[in-house]
């Protein structure tokens, strides 16, 4: 008969081994989980980013067409200036949004 201790040792380190290649394999699984999780998460960003992009341009194009299309009542220069004025802060602020949105993208 063998050694018990001898038993012992080998048994430990094939449970080791074991043990060690479980954990391996369960690590594996979840960065790869972890991977496709986060390559989705951009993807459904990117194409969320994209909607509201084409939603924004949309309105814009409509906002303009109604602009052009509309008859302009002129009571006075003030009104025309001011629609002028509102015009150019929206286009301001839709630049200012389009500037932040390529920040946020690039600092994904």
């Amino acid at each position: 008969m063998s050694n018990p201790m001898l038993h012992a040792f080998f048994i430990g380190r094939a449970l080791a081994e074991a043990t060690g290649d479980q954990v391996e394999r369960l690590m594996t699984n979840a960065l790869s989980s972890l991977g496709k999780f986060d390559a989705e998460q951009r993807e459904n960003l990117r194409q969320f980013t994209e909607e509201v992009m084409a939603r924004a341009q949309q309105a814009e194009a409509t906002a303009a067409q109604e602009t052009v299309g509309a008859p302009t009542t002129v009571v006075g220069d003030g009104q025309a200036q001011d629609l002028q004025q509102t015009i150019d802060l929206l286009r301001a602020e839709i630049a200012q949004v389009r500037v932040a949105l390529q920040q946020y993208r690039a600092s994904l």
